[in-house]
């Protein structure tokens, strides 16, 4: 069976026998789905969190929302 892998920068599954693979210095492995990630990650030095099309920022977003609706449901004192 394929392993299936996720961008390290977008979140998006990989196809089988698409992507790169980068190896760093200390054995991690990063994997991307395109060359548009890639840049992103290690030539730009980009975080996923603040990049606005990434599944992580995303997830940061919603969590944040949610934080600023439970803080307005709140009863005040």
């Amino acid at each position: 069976m394929v392993e299936e892998r996720k961008c390290s920068f977008c979140g998006k599954v990989i196809t089988p026998g698409t992507g790169k693979m980068f190896v760093k210095k200390d054995g991690s492995v990063l994997f991307f789905d395109a060359n548009k990630c890639y840049k992103n990650m290690i030539e730009l030095k980009r975080v996923p969190r603040t990049t606005l099309w990434t599944e992580k920022a995303h997830s940061e977003k919603d969590a944040r929302l949610k934080n600023a609706a439970a803080k307005a449901q709140a009863p005040k004192e």
